[in-house]
């Protein structure tokens, strides 16, 4: 399946498409090299561009008691830290990185209500760069489960994306392993949890939005 945020970028790709190789085929009369430049580079780009939106169907996990992944990637961060914008104090951030061929689908790591939302423009550091969980465009949601846990999800834009997509909203209720945005071309995913919380992966650790289990929250 490809996924609807998609759809503009695959247009925008075929019509890019069709113009090259009209031109090539106007100014060539006779089959060459210039016309199998055209057809690799149209093949590769078409690919490229299907790959980065794909949306596979998943048998997700769900329970009250497990975190889940929110995005497919690596864990590069797995550390205490401060968090200044909403809960203003200590807290343990995991971030999971997402490569250019990673699946870009981002999910609710729980099921709960939002209770803040926001969006913030910015630069676009790669994604590994100890800034750009404050400076590049990203997003900040924070989830407040039916224990009365709050759990802070925060979407990051990289060197090549230039895209967020969050759907969440202040006040709506959400269920794991639904869609929560979506990052084109891959980036950074960070969550925050409370100092003590049971961590079940390790960096370096690749992991499956909507499968893998992160955390003990229950």
């Amino acid at each position: 399946m490809i996924h609807r945020e998609g759809y503009p970028t695959i247009i925008v790709t075929l019509v890019f498409i069709l113009l090259l190789n009209l031109v090539v085929n106007y100014f060539t009369d006779t089959i060459n090299w210039i016309h199998y430049l055209s057809y690799a580079v149209s093949v590769f780009l078409m690919i490229t561009v299907l790959q980065f939106f794909r949306n596979p169907k998943r048998n997700l996990s769900r329970s009250d008691y497990h975190l889940i992944a929110p995005a497919d990637g690596k864990v590069v961060v797995i550390e205490e830290t401060y968090e200044p914008e909403f809960f203003k104090d200590k807290r343990l951030q995991v971030s999971i990185f997402m490569s250019p061929i990673n699946v870009h689908v981002n999910r609710y790591a729980l099921s709960g209500k939002i209770i803040f939302a926001r969006y913030h423009p910015g630069k676009f550091l790669v994604a590994w760069h100890p800034k750009s969980s404050t400076e590049n465009e990203r997003t900040t949601m924070v989830m407040e489960t039916g224990n009365g846990k709050q759990f802070m999800f925060r979407q990051i834009a990289g060197a090549l994306a230039r895209r967020i997509v969050l759907y969440a909203k202040a006040g709506l209720m959400v269920k794991q392993g639904e869609e929560m945005g979506f990052i084109k071309f891959g980036s950074r995913v960070d969550i925050f949890l409370p100092l003590g919380t049971p961590v079940d992966v390790v960096l370096n650790q690749k992991v499956i939005g909507g499968k893998t289990v992160i955390a003990q929250v229950g």
